[in-house]
């Protein structure tokens, strides 16, 4: 009897009139009126309902007398409405969890798509060198470098060294507008170039980017920085 009351107590959300319907039915029906063959029981999926409240008690007077003397009713009663206030909780919690597995996908993306802007690389092993001042006269099409982009990673053409390079962005009177250094090492049978480079302020357009060896001349490569 003490564990019946102790069930319906838990159920606060219940109205005025269904707490006094319950406290009624709460006489000792938890162990008192064994039925152990299920006489005359009502189908599960109806306790499911009244205990889900899609039957509202104050309407279903016809059982209230079954549920009164057949303990295994409602104690199957008990469980299902224990079963229907524990759901909404569940259903908060595993919210929150997926919203919070979105945020961390999202934080992923912005990072993977962030990092691909900022690093750019550049494939010269096949590209021919400029000639002359303008970017326009090179019949290849420019190497595109987005605003955004701070790190750059070439491959450099066939026969390069390792060692120390300088980088920079020229204009088309071979004016420096942005420079850097950095350090070419073999890698894979290619010696791949890696600097970081500031583009914060370019203006948007055609440039030469020129890559040499300390005491060499500029080797040229059309570029639209955009």
């Amino acid at each position: 009897m003490i564990e019946g009351r102790q069930i319906l107590k838990r159920q606060d959300d219940f109205s005025v009139e269904e707490k006094r319907i319950l406290d009624l039915l709460d006489r000792g029906l938890s162990r008192d009126f064994p039925n152990p063959g299920r006489v005359g029981c009502p189908d599960p999926t109806v306790l499911r309902r009244m205990a889900e409240r899609e039957v509202p008690l104050s309407r279903a007077d016809q059982l209230l007398n079954h549920l009164s003397s057949c303990s295994p009713c409602f104690q199957d009663f008990s469980q299902f409405r224990t079963e229907a206030t524990r759901r909404p909780r569940m259903l908060r919690m595993a919210l929150a969890a997926a919203a919070l597995i979105l945020i961390v996908l999202g934080a992923l993306l912005w990072i993977r798509t962030t990092t691909a802007v900022q690093t750019a690389t550049i494939d010269l092993r096949e590209r021919s060198v400029a000639r002359g001042e303008n970017p326009d006269s090179n019949t290849q099409s420019p190497i595109q470098l987005p605003l955004g982009t701070k790190h750059l990673v070439f491959d450099l053409p066939i026969g390069s060294q390792e060692g120390t390079y300088e980088v920079a962005l020229l204009d088309r009177a071979g004016e420096e507008t942005r420079s850097t250094t950095g350090i070419a090492r073999l890698e894979n049978h290619t010696v791949i170039l890696k600097a970081d480079i500031d583009l914060a302020g370019v203006s948007p357009g055609l440039y030469f980017l020129g890559i040499r060896q300390a005491g060499l001349e500029w080797t040229r490569y059309p570029v639209r920085v955009r």
